[in-house]
């Protein structure tokens, strides 16, 4: 099955939604159009003049990056400057570009998660909390024949998803009564005719969120003309969001000896270590891929041993050996991680939905820093 544009970021925007992004944050299309149909999609972690002429040569139809291309305003388009070319060869190519940042570090199953995987961090939780989101309760009457085509539905767009359950909801069987007036077009009945049917109430819970996908797919799948339907706010449920990572190592290894496993897990030829002792024991430990040193505190408040992220500044280093915090710093360009964990993700639901569409990888190093 041909795969659009808009459908394959509808289905990344369920996974991963733009409104989970930091305020700010400018995440979504950047370049280009969704409106056309995709052949192969790259995934990148920075935009840069070399990794556009990969796409070029490779025939990308659409780039998703970890890091928008654009983050301040354009002022000039003037093609001199490299930046201002690479977007121009873009348009020329037709090579639309997509930007998912802060939103990839908070979304579960998320950047971070995926270093918690590789570094065995385990009974996370996340480190700085940044969106509460309430939950609403749908209560929708079907006639009984059509309860599971509905309970499917509403499955598929998220609704009744709760912790690590999916399409969980209730059903209560009753009788609904109605007498089409002159004007209607009903499903069942004829005009000032009372009917009675066997109806299924179904009554699912999601996310604030997605309210509006959630009502559109019911009134979709729902087979009478004029629904019955009821939204209600769940006031003792609320799903918490947060930016990076806090753990435990199933036991605790000398800071050195982690320091060591990072290196290995990453393939880094060195990292920084802020730290008053590297013999210390650590073992639960506070990560947050790319500049993360500004949520140090959290990590002090969450009484990690270590804290994993990258850009630590000079005088913040000093302020963490002050607090007695071991920082690792193995740079920002582990987030290129996001690459194969991305294209493992796009191609399962291209398993799943039948796609006829190549991911790949962009085989581009984009890291500015080498160690010598």
């Amino acid at each position: 099955m041909s795969l659009s544009g808009v459908t394959f970021i509808s289905k990344f925007e369920s996974y991963c939604p733009q409104w989970l992004a930091e305020p700010g944050d400018p995440v979504g299309l950047h370049i280009g159009t969704l409106n056309k149909e995709l052949n192969k999609v790259m995934v990148t972690l920075d935009v840069r003049p070399e990794v556009v002429a990969e796409a070029i040569e490779k025939k990308v139809d659409l780039i998703i990056a970890k890091h928008p291309p654009i983050f301040r305003p354009v002022k000039r388009l003037d093609t001199d400057s490299f930046q201002n070319k690479m977007y121009a060869d873009l348009l020329k190519h037709d090579i639309a570009v997509f930007a998912a940042h802060t939103n990839m570090d908070i979304v579960e199953n998320g950047l971070n998660d995926w270093f918690c995987e590789l570094l065995e961090i385990q009974n996370t939780n996340y480190l700085t909390k940044t969106h509460s989101i309430p939950y609403k309760k749908l209560a929708v009457y079907v006639p009984l024949e059509n309860a599971a085509s509905m309970r499917e539905a509403l499955g598929e767009v998220g609704a009744g998803t709760q912790g690590d359950y999916k399409n969980t909801s209730y059903t209560l069987v009753g009788t609904g009564r109605f007498t089409p007036m002159e004007g209607a077009n009903p499903t069942i009945g004829g005009i000032d005719r009372e009917e009675s049917v066997q109806e299924a109430k179904i009554e699912v819970i999601f996310p604030e969120t997605i309210q509006k996908t959630v009502i559109k797919a019911m009134l979709q799948a729902h087979p009478y003309e004029e629904p019955a339907y009821d939204i209600f706010t769940i006031e003792n449920l609320v799903k918490d969001y947060g930016l990076g990572r806090v753990g435990q190592l199933n036991e605790a290894i000398e800071l050195e000896e982690f320091v060591k496993k990072i290196k290995q897990v990453f393939q880094l030829d060195g990292l920084r270590v802020v730290a008053n002792d590297l013999s210390q024991k650590v073992q639960t430990i506070a990560i947050c891929g790319g500049s993360g040193e500004k949520f140090y505190p959290d990590a002090l408040a969450n009484q990690a041993d270590v804290y994993i992220t990258g850009d630590v500044y000079y005088h913040t280093g000093h302020d963490m050996l002050t607090e007695g915090l071991a920082v690792i710093d193995p740079g920002h360009y582990i987030e290129e991680l996001c690459k194969p964990k991305l294209v493992e993700l796009f191609n399962q639901w291209k398993k799943d939905y039948n796609w006829d569409i190549t991911f790949i990888e962009s085989e581009v190093n984009t890291n500015p820093f080498q160690f010598k």
